[in-house]
């Protein structure tokens, strides 16, 4: 009878914590979908201000390092609020960063001015920094250690949907169909190039304005909701974290290299998915976004597909085989023509999906009181977001061909598969 009550009593305790933690983890997973949602915004405004402004790739891939710079910038800081005030305080500022930088989407519209928008793109990713240096390790900590991969795929799928969503049903509004060659656009009198420009550059307003105003609320729901921090379990407690503890260890300097490298690649196939459907299979950019729709639709798919398969194969097995044929598919990329570029570039999203969250919890995992310098340091390696895209820019600008480009997605996935077979290796920290 005394175990059967001893039973009870541990049963109710573990319901009371589960519930304890529901409405806290359905608010974080929801933050995963929003900056999944703006992020996939980008490869729609990449084509379109590179139309609106006359820009070469390599001008047009700096949308990207304006996003991906605030994450080597704000990183730290965001890491040091988190230690200090908590979770919560991160999110807080995050949001109200986010959604101002999406409100400046309307003054910089107006200005018809480049570096605005650019302006308003750091101010947004200065906000998602905050979150995803938040909400990545929130979400492993919300239960057994041994189940925080599976946690993060789920939550991240929310990443996935906005993936599909951004592209397939807010792109159609941003992109006007309107492609005036270069000679068109000299022989515009200058009224009629300037009203030209405005129009494309107005577009973006309206859906980054209700974005911002959607965010902005999302923040006060944070504020009223008791959201329990967690504490770090460790003899030395918080105060005993430090960089040099936390480099000690490494899965952790495994898992900086291998995300700066994933999150590079992801950009890189992204961003320029459009160029390569309207250059390698000849698509107008209208049908090119609804494919990149597809891109976003399968990418959700891989990481709940990811989150099942990983009940019967270990997360680092699966990257392994993931990365091996995501390597496989970009030499399609380089080397194909017609709609098998295009099949190839929607099929590498399915195998990256579960790349992130992997890198990110096997990165983690065993910090214990560094765990929140080691996100901040893996949230810097976004950072790749920034310096990568340019480089395929660059390649692509020199060659005249943007499918050579892609060798540098390639090369990100073999460093991916690199990390995979060493990156389990014991923790030191």
């Amino acid at each position: 009878m005394a175990l059967i009550t001893q039973i009870d009593v541990e049963k109710n305790v573990s319901s009371r914590e589960n519930k304890k933690w529901l409405i806290p983890f359905i608010l974080v997973t929801s933050l995963f979908f929003f900056w999944g949602f703006v992020h996939n915004l980008d490869p729609i405004l990449i084509p379109h201000l590179r139309k609106a402004f006359n820009l070469t790739d390599l001008e047009s891939s700096l949308i990207d390092s304006s996003v991906f710079i605030a994450y080597f910038v704000m990183a730290l800081p965001a890491g040091y609020i988190m230690r200090k005030y908590g979770y919560k305080s991160g999110i807080m500022l995050g949001l109200i960063l986010f959604g101002i930088g999406s409100i400046l989407f309307v003054p910089a519209a107006n200005s018809l001015q480049y570096i605005y928008f650019f302006g308003a793109l750091f101010i947004i990713a200065c906000g998602l920094t905050f979150l995803e240096t938040a909400a990545n390790p929130y979400v492993t900590i919300l239960g057994p250690s041994e189940t925080a991969t599976k946690r993060l795929n789920f939550s991240q799928s929310f990443n996935g949907l906005a993936a599909f969503i951004a592209p397939a049903y807010i792109g159609p509004m941003i992109l006007s169909g309107k492609n005036l060659s270069q000679a068109e656009m000299d022989a515009m009198a200058p009224a009629a190039l300037h009203a030209h420009v405005l129009e494309e550059a107005a577009s973006v307003k309206m859906p980054y304005l209700i974005l911002g105003l959607i965010i902005l609320s999302v923040a006060v729901v944070f504020y009223f909701t008791h959201m329990p921090d967690v504490k770090d379990e460790d003899k030395e407690g918080a105060d005993g974290a430090s960089f040099v503890g936390a480099l000690k260890s490494m899965r952790l300097r495994w898992g900086i290299l291998a995300q700066f490298f994933y999150v590079g690649a992801q950009v890189c196939v992204a961003s320029f998915f459009i160029k390569m459907a309207t250059t390698s299979a000849g698509l107008d950019e209208d049908t090119a976004a609804k494919y990149l729709g597809f891109f976003g639709l399968t990418f959700m798919l891989g990481r709940f597909a990811g989150t099942f398969f990983m009940q019967y194969i270990q997360p680092r097995i699966l990257l392994i085989i993931y990365s091996i044929i995501a390597i496989l598919l970009s030499v399609v990329a380089i080397f194909g023509t017609g709609m098998l570029v295009v099949y190839a570039l929607i099929a590498i999203a399915f195998f990256m999906s579960i790349m992130f969250p992997t890198i990110f919890s096997m990165g983690i995992d065993g910090l214990g009181h560094n765990t929140k310098i080691g996100s901040s340091l893996i949230v810097m390696s976004i950072v790749g977001g920034a310096l990568l895209p340019p480089v395929l820019g660059l390649i692509s600008d020199a060659t005249g061909s943007i499918q050579k480009g892609y060798i540098v997605p390639l090369i990100c996935f073999s460093v991916i598969l690199l990390f995979a077979f060493n990156g389990h290796k014991t923790n030191e920290a």
